[in-house]
């Protein structure tokens, strides 16, 4: 894992659309259709950002999958993945080859059943991911399916992440914040050629150093990036805060 601390979290997000973007227009010149991923919260709200204004994508050659969505959520609401995506994402780039949403309001388990064949024939080149307050990965809360080769699995929320949905402003109450999701699988993530994690603010700051200085487990589901071959992790100041010496020493 290469991990890069940034001043703020707009230059967090610049760096990790800028390599997140080169990778991109790299598969796409050596394959010709670069597959990826794209999270959601305000954790990627500037990674997206600068995804988007750069021109030298060919957008047409891009397949486009993402993490998570409520589970019973209607399109509508303020806090559906979907709406964050086309609202966010898709209205500002330009048309994509294709785009998989997932369907929360689908019958559940149908819909991990359709959108894992789709990503089964569309191997992942990019991923970008971020990392909960409680250390989950999408919405694989701990302690996270690490086994599961389904690519879409449902899961249940635990009150933590609940809880971090709450305070970033996108439900009124703790009781409106639903209780299931479809979440893309561990080993689902893991299988992406490159992955781009963004992880800005303080309150991320606990989930960060448990991740990158406790055992890998399913404890800290986000920590199992420490395994990948390519993996890129974008910190702020805020963020990094509570790492070790040790840790913040190995990154010199």
């Amino acid at each position: 894992m290469k991990i890069q601390i940034a001043d703020t979290s707009q230059r967090l997000g610049e760096a990790a659309g800028t390599l997140a973007a080169g990778l991109i227009e790299r598969t796409i010149a050596e394959k010709g259709v670069a597959h990826i991923i794209l999270a959601t919260g305000t954790s990627q709200f500037e990674t997206l950002q600068q995804l988007i204004a750069n021109r030298a994508i060919d957008w047409s050659k891009v397949v486009m999958f993402h993490l998570d969505e409520y589970l019973g959520l209607p399109v509508t609401h303020p806090a559906s993945f979907r709406k964050y995506l086309r609202e966010r994402f898709l209205d500002q780039a330009p048309p994509l080859q294709a785009a998989h949403l997932i369907n929360g309001e689908a019958d559940a388990e149908e819909e991990c059943a359709r959108l894992g064949a789709l990503i089964e024939q569309h191997p992942i080149d990019v991923a970008l991911v971020g990392i909960g307050e409680n250390g989950h990965l999408a919405f694989n809360d701990p302690p996270a399916d690490f086994d599961t080769e389904q690519p879409y699995i449902v899961v249940d929320l635990d009150e933590p992440c609940r809880k971090q949905q709450l305070g970033e402003g996108w439900f009124a109450s703790l009781a409106e914040v639903p209780a299931q999701a479809i979440s893309m699988s561990i080993r689902q993530i893991m299988k992406s050629q490159h992955i781009i994690c963004s992880v800005p603010d303080a309150r991320k700051a606990p989930a960060v150093k448990d991740c990158l200085e406790q055992p890998v487990s399913n404890l800290y589901p986000a920590g199992i990036l420490r395994t990948h071959p390519s993996c890129s992790l974008f910190l702020d100041q805020d963020s990094a805060s509570l790492l070790s010496d040790v840790v913040t020493a190995q990154m010199e």
